[in-house]
């Protein structure tokens, strides 16, 4: 068999296999989170958030609203040299990213069920 045959053949078993995975996949929020940060910001965008009152003052104070904070754990980045990764019961993460164009970060803490957002910082 020709080199030519060999990658032709491979070409359409390669383009069927696709179009299997594709029919297969469609319609199914599928997704695929390999690395810890993007794993770790999915768990904690699934979970229902609370906030504590002094946040609660601050995003006031700022003109946060919920979105925004919603915005920051999809785009934002966890800093895993801060935070309290193996604490038990509740792990602890930083986060920092952007809220309304300004620097932002917060402190949340993820429990089974919750995850509450225990301080936020903002620069000028």
């Amino acid at each position: 068999m020709n080199l030519k045959r060999r990658f032709t053949l491979f070409g359409f078993g390669f383009a069927a296999g696709i179009v299997i995975v594709l029919f297969i996949l469609n319609g199914k929020n599928a997704s695929c989170n390999y690395l810890p940060n993007a794993r770790m910001l999915e768990i904690l965008r699934n979970k229902h958030r609370a906030y504590t009152d002094e946040v609660h003052q601050i995003m006031t104070l700022n003109n946060i609203d919920s979105a925004s904070v919603a915005e920051l754990l999809l785009k934002g980045d966890i800093d895993f040299s801060k935070s309290k990764v193996r604490q038990e019961p509740c792990r602890h993460y930083w986060i920092d990213g952007y809220l309304l164009q300004k620097e932002a970060s917060i402190y949340v803490e993820n429990c089974d069920t919750i995850v509450t957002i225990q301080k936020m910082n903002i620069s000028n």
